[in-house]
């Protein structure tokens, strides 16, 4: 129930500060430091849902092992990133990883 609060909570934050800029157009200026501000918004709620579920898939503390098929994704995720700096294939390799990891290794 925590994390459904929590994810709505994020969904209204964000679809406010999306829904302000939008009605509000260019008739308020916000400050550089405001604009800074709000462009991390995406990432940080993001990286806040996605970490967690990587690290400690089945909440009850962290799962560094080569055991948790999301870390290994993940980790082969970013490498795919940091070679090609493609999303695309980022995220399929991942999936691919994800999926053979956990019906092949893991079986």
């Amino acid at each position: 129930m925590n994390y459904v609060v929590a994810i709505l909570g994020m969904a209204a934050v964000t679809f406010a500060v999306k829904a302000a800029i939008f009605v509000l157009g260019d008739r308020v200026r916000f400050p550089e430091w405001l604009r800074e501000a709000l462009s991390f918004v995406p990432v940080t709620v993001l990286t806040a849902i996605i970490v967690p579920m990587t690290l400690a898939p089945h909440g009850e503390g962290l799962e560094l092992t080569w055991r948790n098929p999301q870390l290994v994704a993940a980790l082969l995720a970013t490498a795919v990133c940091a070679a090609t700096r493609h999303q695309l294939l980022t995220i399929g390799a991942g999936l691919a990883v994800f999926f053979a990891w956990q019906l092949g290794v893991l079986a």
